[in-house]
């Protein structure tokens, strides 16, 4: 009965006052803590719940185990349980985990042994798939004995896709890009598949599990006793439309799978009792020899197909042996033990001490990858290394022993190098000898392992440049700028920020394959070269063309590749360096057709000659030795050019054709004549001949020359070629006034046999050996072009030119001037009659030159005057005749000269010389000094036939 009690809000009944009973809650206190709970116990089943947590990584179709740092060469062998048919990673770690922080830690622990494989084996997280598995086992003990109920979470970052022509994969398979496909495309057709059961297809449908890791491991997961989520991520823009309606469809088809949950609820000893019969099974199996597998070798198999199957059949029995044992040993193991060892051999390094503590942490191209990696360091030597090293980086370019950092105090910290040779950077700079730390200085290891160092102590950096947060292209900037490549992006245009972005972006793909080139002895080396877009495509437009140019540095060959036939070798090189990390030494001896670093011989590019034409517009011709210039700017040699106005046929035009103005050709026929007369190569290496090629602006086609200069470094070419304009327009004329022909100079290279004793050295060996060469030669002089010399000298060529013909106009026009003022003084009578006397009478024409020189040099000692001081003196003068020229007018020789008595008689003659004698003897005088007082004036009186030509325009 509850007579005496009242119910509180709560829930709970209180005793009245007046009440015989005991209160709920003293009811509770008293006889639940000891009754109750033993009626509990032994009504309800006992449990316990145990999860574990594994963590991979599937890159090109390998699988690394992220939660340990020893990963076999080749990844993890993938194989099939033959009892419920599910394939498995074989060694794969699974770690107990007893709290969400310690699945919290351990996934941070595989993110960082992921950025540590990722920067060893070059590959960045976007390019790779990541499972994470949680399994869940919920035991159940009952009268019956151990149950177990499991459920597995499979959590898959899966790798964006990559599109051939949108990422410019042409020429040679971009590996590691097809791996990537191929796992999402097998996975789309598992998808396929299992929606087209889940639809009720009566047709036989076989899902394709098997085309790739990917799905093999996600099996269960996908068409299995399981629910399948997808989570698609879409792009907004524009230019994705295709990727994002690709993606939809993809995530549709995972909408459409159902699949039937069932329990997974066995017991524990039915579990243990199949292990143990099937480890008898396959045991005897093995000792027997008799396989019971129902696998044909297929027809034509020989016996070492046959063997191989029987060997890999073996393999699997074993592992499967080895994983049912491991699952025996578990389930002996208390699973309070199996946690405490867990979570003491926990990878994670930090701790509340450490924090106190200078360190190096890690950068990488992910974001997310960056920063998780910290190596404190302690008071003495921290040395870095591949093997037996405080810090141990595996990777391109790191050696044995590499780097040793000195911790004195808190404020003297140094590094230097630990074996000679030893790539070390400190702020994109090569490290040379020993230097200090400073707070957030960057450190790069290798060809690949960039860190930054941190010091608690140092609460600034020395820089006050350097950005809060350091990221890897600012690290990546750095080493760009150290190679004297400009970083900054101030009064750039649109296309010199894209080809700047472009060499970032190489620089590191290209310190790799430098390495890979030094380990695998291939003899290559590689570089970076921008050069003009005119330059290598041989007509003159604008822009920088961003090539790589690979060196053999046994016979100095050398070929340019675009950016996108270097990255697609590069896919394959990395390839082939994988295997050689995996033991397989075979790489190192295939057919050169198959070698990623061999190329066949082809001419190298060795300069370009720009020949502008702006004589042309002016009609006139040129003649000169152009610089023929590298992508250095650099001379390598000269080539001679000459370029002159003709006719259709060839012959030279006259001088009436020549123009002022470049306008005055438009719409008019016009032709030109091209003459290479010799080239002059000044490096010998390039005296095995060379070839020349070029166009015009509206030629398609290249005109090519034969090979020239055959074991000689001068040759004479005279290859004429005559180019005709049946009108010129503005195109032309444009083409005139300020373009060029590109002349490309192309240097013939042959697979000569190198020097036997360089085959005794390494590809590291000559590369030193080079660079000593190099700083030897630092103050040998090199003549260097600037971009626009051959411009500007083609341009001062013509100003010359150009004042060549106004100084022959001003001659010309000053001839016909004396001519105008002869026919004014003499008059056509007096002229015939000068013609007369020169065949009559000698002394007559004697005293008339004598007198026509003198007044030739007042006239033009008049006119000098005239325009230095513009003051004559006062003459008398006479009205000259209307065609007379103002500057023309003398009125004291007009009015002796123009009397025709004087000039009917000798004794005239001898008037006019005695009138004239004071002022004769001062010209005289004058005539002496007078650089222009050697007038020819007979002919200028006598024979006008001979006159100056003034027929310029």
């Amino acid at each position: 009965s509850h007579d005496g009690f009242t119910e509180l809000s709560t829930g709970i009944l209180a005793v009245k006052d007046d009440s015989q009973y005991a209160s709920q809650q003293k009811v509770f206190d008293d006889l639940g803590r000891d009754v109750s709970t033993v009626v509990y116990s032994l009504m309800v089943k006992q449990e316990r719940f145990e999860v574990t947590l594994s963590m991979l990584e599937i890159y090109n179709e390998q699988v690394r185990d992220l939660l340990t740092k020893d990963s076999p060469k080749g990844g993890l062998n993938v194989r099939q349980n033959q009892t419920s048919g599910y394939f498995y990673a074989q060694g794969l770690r699974c770690t107990p985990v007893g709290s969400y922080s310690d699945i919290e830690k351990r996934i941070i622990e595989g993110t960082e042994n992921r950025t540590i494989a990722a920067t060893n084996m070059n590959a960045t997280s976007s390019r790779a798939h990541t499972v994470v598995t949680i399994t869940f086992d919920q035991i159940l003990i009952t009268d019956l004995g151990e149950t177990k109920k499991t459920s597995v979470i499979n959590l898959v970052d899966l790798a964006g896709s990559e599109r051939a022509s949108a990422t410019g994969a042409t020429g040679d398979r971009l590996k590691e890009g097809a791996n990537i496909n191929k796992s999402l495309s097998a996975l789309g057709n598992v998808i396929s598949a299992l929606a087209d059961l889940s639809s009720g297809s009566k047709r036989k449908i076989v899902v394709p599990y098997r085309d790739s890791v990917l799905t093999k491991l996600l099996q269960n997961a996908l068409g299995g006793n399981s629910k399948t989520v997808m989570i698609a991520a879409l792009s907004p823009a524009d230019i994705n439309y295709d990727e994002t309606l690709s993606t939809l469809r993809y995530a549709d088809r995972a909408k459409r799978i159902k699949n039937t949950v069932i329990i997974n609820e066995n017991p524990v000893e039915k579990l243990v009792r199949e292990l143990k019969e099937e480890n008898v099974r396959l045991k005897l199996l093995i000792d027997t020899g008799k396989y019971n597998f129902n696998i044909d070798p297929g027809l034509g198999a020989t016996s070492q197909d046959v063997e191989k199957i029987r060997k890999d059949l073996e393999a699997e029995i074993h592992a499967q042996i080895r994983m049912n044992q491991q699952i025996l040993l578990d389930t002996k193991t208390p699973w309070e033990t199996k946690l405490k060892n867990a979570r003491s051999d926990s990878g994670i390094r930090t701790s509340s001490a450490d924090k106190k503590l200078p360190y190096l942490t890690n950068l990488n191209e992910d974001p997310m990858l960056s920063y998780v990696i910290c190596y404190y360091l302690k008071l003495g030597e921290t040395t870095i290394g591949s093997k037996q090293s405080t810090i141990c980086l595996n990777g391109l370019g790191i050696q044995e022993k590499h780097a040793v950092i000195k911790f004195s105090s808190f404020d003297q910290i140094t590094i230097e190098a630990a074996s000679p040779g030893a790539t070390i950077k400190v702020n994109g700079y090569n490290l040379k000898g020993s230097t200090q730390l400073e707070h957030k200085d960057r450190l790069m290891f290798g060809a690949s392992h960039i860190y930054v160092f941190m010091n608690p102590f140092q609460t600034k950096s020395i820089n006050s440049d350097i950005p809060s947060i350091i990221t890897w292209d600012y690290a990546q900037k750095e080493v760009a700028r150290a190679k004297g490549y400009n970083t900054s992006i101030g009064n750039l245009t649109k296309e010199q920020e894209e080809t700047q972005e472009k060499v970032l972006n190489l620089l590191p793909t290209l310190s790799e394959v430098n390495v890979i080139a030094e380990e695998l002895n291939k003899y290559r080396t590689f570089e970076i070269v921008v050069m003009p877009t005119a330059s290598w495509e041989g007509i003159n437009v604008k822009g920088s063309k961003v090539l790589i140019k690979m060196r053999n540095l046994l016979n100095q060959n050398a070929w340019f590749w675009d950016d996108i036939k270097f990255m697609n070798r590069n896919y394959i090189i990395k390839d082939h360096y994988q295997k050689f990390l995996d033991g397989e030494e075979d790489i190192l001896y295939i057919k050169k057709e198959d070698d990623p670093f061999w190329e066949p011989v082809e001419d190298l590019l060795l300069g370009t000659a720009n020949v502008f034409l702006q004589s042309l517009a002016y009609s006139l011709d040129f003649d000169d030795e152009i610089c023929i210039v590298d992508y250095k700017g650099l001379e390598q040699g000269r080539l001679g050019i000459t370029l002159s106005p003709c006719a259709a046929n060839g012959k030279p035009i006259i001088e009436e054709q020549f123009v002022d103005q470049p306008e005055e050709l438009l719409n008019k026929p016009y032709s030109f004549k091209l003459v290479m007369r010799h080239i002059e190569i000044n490096d010998e290496k390039y005296s095995k001949g060379v070839r020349i090629r070029y166009r015009l602006f509206n030629e398609q086609e290249f005109t090519n020359t034969d090979v020239i200069g055959k074991q000689t470094m001068f040759a004479n070419i005279k290859q004429t070629r005559i180019i005709t304009v049946p009108s010129v327009d503005h195109n032309w004329l444009n083409f005139f006034e300020n373009g060029c022909i590109i002349f490309q100079i192309y240097a013939v290279q042959e697979e000569s046999k190198p020097d036997h004793r360089l085959f005794k050295m390494t590809t590291k060996e000559l590369k030193i050996m080079e660079q000593k060469q190099e700083e030897s030669n630092v103050l040998v002089q090199t003549n260097t072009m600037l971009p626009g010399d051959s411009k500007l000298k083609s341009e001062l060529t013509l100003l010359q030119r150009k004042l060549n013909r106004l100084e022959q106009k001003e001659k010309c026009m000053q001839g016909k001037n004396d001519d105008d003022i002869e026919i004014y003084l003499f008059g056509s009578d007096e002229q015939d009659y000068l013609h007369d006397i020169e065949h009559q009478n000698t002394d007559k024409l004697k005293y008339w030159e004598e007198y026509h020189r003198k007044t030739s040099l007042k006239q033009r000692r008049s006119s000098v005057a005239f325009r230095n001081t513009s003051r004559l003196p006062l003459l008398p003068t006479v009205s000259p005749k209307p065609d007379i020229l103002p500057s023309q007018q003398n009125g004291n020789l007009l009015s002796i000269v123009n009397d025709k008595n004087l000039l009917n008689s000798s004794a005239s003659v001898k008037d006019i010389k005695s009138t004239q004698q004071q002022q004769d003897q001062n010209d005289i005088e004058m005539s002496m000094n007078d650089s222009n007082a050697n007038l020819k004036t007979n002919s200028l009186l006598f024979n006008t036939k001979n006159s100056v030509s003034c027929s310029i325009q």
